[in-house]
Order: C-alpha cells, then structure tokens, then sequence
C-alpha cells in the first residue's frame, strides 16, 4: 500500500490555497464490507482517526471513524439500528453519505465545512465521486498558521481598539500556537460576548479562552413593609 503523499503549498497565498495544494494522496481506505475487527486494528495500525469507505469503482460510499467504533462497543443503537460487534462491518457503521470537497475547491471551503459541521477529516473527490485525496483539519491550519504575535496585533488593535473603539489597555491579550485568552473587564456580557466572537472568526486563531471578569449584578432592594399606623 502506497504511503501517503502531501501537496506542497509553497509559497501559495492563504486565502488563495486549494484543497488540491493540501491535501494527502495515496489515501488508505476500507471497503463497505470490511470487518469491525480489521477497521479497529487498521485505526492503531495507521494512527489515524477514520477512514473513507469506498466501493469497487473508488467512490466515496462514507466515512468510518473511531466514534463509529466506540458507540458500537457501548452497545449504542447505530442509526437506529443495533448491528452485534462482531457481525458489524464498515457499511454498517460508517456516515453516510459523506461530507466531502473537491480539489479545486478553495481552503476556506473545507475550513468552513469543518467547522460547521465538527469534523476532523474531508473526503476530496473529482466530479465522478472518485477519492483522489483526504484533506484533515491540521492541514487546513497550516495554511492559514500566523504567529502569534500578529494575531494579538490584530486582536488589541482591530478588534478591540478599532472595533468596538474600546481602550486595549483595559485588558491581557495572551497568545500561544493560536490559542487566544482574553482577561479583563470588559464592563458588559454583551461587550465581552461581542469581542470573544469576533476573535474567533480571525484568521489563524484556533480557540479562544474567555476569561474575563463580569461585574455581579447587585441583588435587587426589597422594599421594606410599610408601618400600619394602627397597631
């Protein structure tokens, strides 16, 4: 079985990246009628996650990952159905159909496909459905990788100051490998709320830790019971 070989993206442009400048080739995949046994043992074999199931004429019929496997052992019921470990084979287990793209789709396509929709790996087929490749989400960060001071940058300055024209000296914008935490107090949920969101949408940010402080808001004064000038 070939190993699996990676575009290179070169010196090609973020925003302007292909699918087909980043994806693997050589794609291992499983046949529908593969055992549960062989999916497990190929999963620790390759150190992968998930495998695209593919039929005789190479197109893509779903994706076989390692939750499909967990839920069976736990003995959940798999799209409404029960399938017995060992009886179950990838066709039963697999997503279905699967979530893919094609290769000259642009990267932000496939970023956007992954975050929607919480996977990890997308399928990339020609206009037949055939699998010519596998795109994971490493591979779409490492398109759109910035260090980490050029995102706080970003984040102080056109975020924050620009933005929401609020004084960045009123908070501590942390960066590490893209990760974003923010500390301070941004006076209001709704401005804090409205910051955290639009870091996360930045360009090589890949999480953001809120950790500012709110004010409490004071428990609201009971009036006190009026005297009865009677007793």
């Amino acid at each position: 079985m070939s190993l699996p070989v990676r575009a290179a993206v070169g010196e090609a442009e973020a925003m302007n990246a292909y699918v087909r400048d980043i994806m693997t080739t050589g794609v291992v995949t499983v046949r529908p009628d593969t055992s549960y046994q062989t999916v497990a043992a190929m999963l620790r074999q390759h150190r992968v996650s998930g495998f695209p199931v593919t039929g005789d004429d190479g197109k893509v019929a779903g994706v076989v990952t390692e939750t499909d496997l967990l839920a069976l052992v736990a003995g959940r019921h798999h799209r409404g159905h029960r399938v017995a470990a060992g009886q179950a084979i990838a066709g039963d287990l697999m997503s279905h159909p699967a979530v893919t793209v094609g290769p000259d789709d642009p990267v932000t396509t496939a970023a956007l496909l992954m975050r929607k929709r919480r996977l990890q790996r997308l399928p990339v087929v020609n206009r037949d459905g055939e699998l010519v490749g596998i795109v994971s989400r490493s591979d779409v960060l490492s398109v759109f990788q910035r260090g980490d001071e050029e995102i706080r940058r970003e984040v102080t300055q056109d975020v924050i100051a620009d933005g929401f024209f609020t004084d960045p000296a009123r908070f501590t914008v942390t960066v590490h490998n893209g990760i974003v935490t923010l500390e301070g107090v941004p006076g209001s949920e709704v401005l804090g709320a409205g910051i955290v969101g639009q870091v996360e949408h930045l360009e090589g940010v890949v999480a953001v830790r809120d950790r500012f402080t709110y004010p409490v808001p004071s428990a609201p004064s009971v009036p006190s019971a009026p005297s009865d000038p009677g007793l």
